[in-house]
């Protein structure tokens, strides 16, 4: 098989033939612009790359002798390796996807849709048998080069009407509400938030800031800070709450880190959880039941999570062609109630 065939894809799907058109250039020109750059003009590069953007091809690295054949890699895309809350996840996934005989290319997002976006373009040149994201927020360059190229997509971590394919997760309104019912039913009316700038935890504190305020509690104090979560992060953003006076009676946290970080800090400044004020996390992490004190929190099935999503794309693989009902499995959450609170 030459080059050129090695190249072609489905019907619709763009073809190196179609960015040579488009650049005003040879196809094999494009090949080595893409594979070999040392041997073309910066300028040819430049148009290359523009025809490539243009066209949405995606340049297939194992071309030629994998022709045809499945790669035995899945790709999964997660936000930040800096904590622990996606370890359950990404252990069951990777254990059940390695019993099926296939290795796993991690990537880190940094919670940012273009890092996400940069890493796609990357990998799907290596053809990936199946695609996991964290999230459902992504560019729509993103969108449009996943439903071109037609390989199996799970996103995890979140639930929306719109999937781009198959989705696994839990609702962080729902999260939300949930904690403001609960704080309130404790007698929690000054409530405040330490963040880090993570979607998913912001549309939780969003939600919670919503139903407290429905039900006629005070205005919610809010420190967010940059990601990863950390246990400094926790201290910073607990000793802002009290240089504005406004850490309230419970500090709730984005993350059990952060909230590992605000019993840190309370416990330096001689302030006792939870008579001077409670503290909440969310994750539920090892660490959570043996922190001193205890921190009550909110519980998400990670395993659960990794095992659905190996067993959907292992499914799809396994009979491409095969109609399916969309999987859209909300696993729900746990409120986890500790001494913290």
């Amino acid at each position: 098989m030459n080059r050129r065939q090695s190249d072609r894809h489905p019907t619709g799907t763009p073809t190196l033939i179609d960015v040579a058109k488009v650049a005003g250039v040879s196809p094999i020109t494009v090949s080595r612009a893409l594979g070999r750059p040392e041997l073309v003009t910066d300028a040819t590069r430049r148009r290359v790359l523009a025809a490539v953007r243009t066209t949405g091809y995606v340049p297939n690295l194992a071309a030629g002798s994998l022709a045809g054949r499945r790669s035995r890699l899945m790709a999964i895309f997660l936000p930040t390796i800096a904590n622990s809350i996606f370890a359950d996840t990404v252990q069951a996934l990777t254990d059940r996807l390695a019993e099926a005989g296939y290795q796993t290319l991690l990537g880190l997002t940094g919670y940012c849709p273009e890092q996400e976006q940069a890493l796609l373009e990357a990998v799907l040149g290596r053809r990936p048998d199946g695609i996991v994201l964290t999230g459902t927020e992504h560019t729509q360059a993103s969108r449009d080069c996943l439903a071109r190229v037609g390989i199996p997509v799970v996103e995890a971590w979140d639930l929306c009407e719109r999937p781009l394919d198959m989705l696994v997760g839990f609702s962080h309104e729902a999260v939300g509400r949930a904690v403001a019912r609960y704080l309130l039913s404790k007698g929690y009316r000054r409530v405040s938030v330490v963040s880090i700038d993570d979607p998913r935890g912001l549309r939780r504190c969003c939600s919670l800031i919503e139903a407290m305020a429905e039900q006629g509690a005070d205005p919610i104090a809010m420190e967010v800070l940059p990601a990863p979560a950390t246990v400094a992060v926790g201290r910073q953003g607990f000793c802002r709450l009290l240089e504005r006076n406004a850490a309230g009676d419970v500090v709730v946290c984005s993350s059990d880190t952060v909230a590992q970080g605000v019993l840190a800090e309370a416990a330096s400044r001689g302030l006792s959880v939870p008579e001077h004020l409670a503290v909440m996390g969310f994750g539920d992490l090892s660490s959570a039941a043996h922190s001193h004190p205890t921190l009550t929190t909110v519980r998400v099935d990670g395993a659960r999570i990794g095992r659905t999503i190996a067993e959907a794309l292992l499914a799809r693989i396994a009979e491409p062609g095969q109609a399916r009902a969309p999987l859209r499995l909300d696993v729900g959450f746990e409120l986890i109630v500790r001494d913290s609170t």
